[in-house]
C-alpha cells in the first residue's frame, strides 16, 4: 500500500471561515474527511499535516524521505516565496504534486507565480477539494521515469 503525505500550508486551517468565496464553505476538518475518503476508494494510507510554520512543513517534507512513496502539498502563501519548502521538495526527490483550491492564474498577480512546484511533478489548482483527490489518484499509478 502506498503512503501519502498530505501537506497543508498557513491559513488551510480557516477553511469555511476565510474568502467563503473563493474557498467554499466546508472546514478544514471536512477537507480532512474528503481525503481519507478519495484515500481509502484508491488503496492509499494518507496521513494529513497543517502548519502555519514554514519551518514545520520542511521539517515534515524532510522526514518523508524513506517513510512515504508521495506528497499532496498545498504551500499556501508559502506557494509563492518559499525556497526552503522547494529545496526541502528537492531534497527528498519523493514525487509531489502541488494542489490549490482556488485558481492561483485567476487571482491576484502576485498568485500567478508558483516557486514551489519546480520542486514537484505536477499542480493542479482550481478544483476546489477534487484537486487533492486527482492529486491522490495520479501518485497511485505514478511510475518515475528510468534514470
Amino acid at each position: 500500500m502506498r503512503r501519502i503525505l498530505v501537506l497543508n500550508g498557513p491559513n488551510i486551517n480557516m477553511l469555511g471561515t476565510r474568502e467563503k468565496a473563493i474557498y467554499g464553505r466546508q472546514d478544514y476538518e471536512s477537507l480532512c474527511a474528503y481525503i481519507r475518503a478519495a484515500a481509502v476508494r484508491l488503496g492509499l494510507e494518507v496521513e494529513l499535516l497543517q502548519s502555519n510554520y514554514e519551518g514545520d512543513i520542511v521539517t515534515a517534507i524532510q522526514q518523508a524521505y524513506g517513510n512515504f512513496d508521495g506528497i499532496v502539498i498545498n504551500p499556501a502563501a508559502f506557494t509563492h516565496y518559499s525556497i526552503a519548502i522547494l529545496d526541502a521538495l528537492k531534497a527528498v526527490n519523493l514525487p509531489a504534486i502541488e494542489v490549490h483550491i482556488s485558481n492561483i492564474h485567476k487571482r491576484e498577480e502576485f498568485r500567478h507565480h508558483s516557486v514551489t512546484v519546480a520542486g514537484c511533478i505536477g499542480q493542479i489548482c482550481g478544483l476546489g477539494f477534487a484537486g487533492y483527490a486527482l492529486a491522490l489518484e495520479a501518485l497511485a499509478v505514478y511510475e518515475p521515469e528510468e534514470a
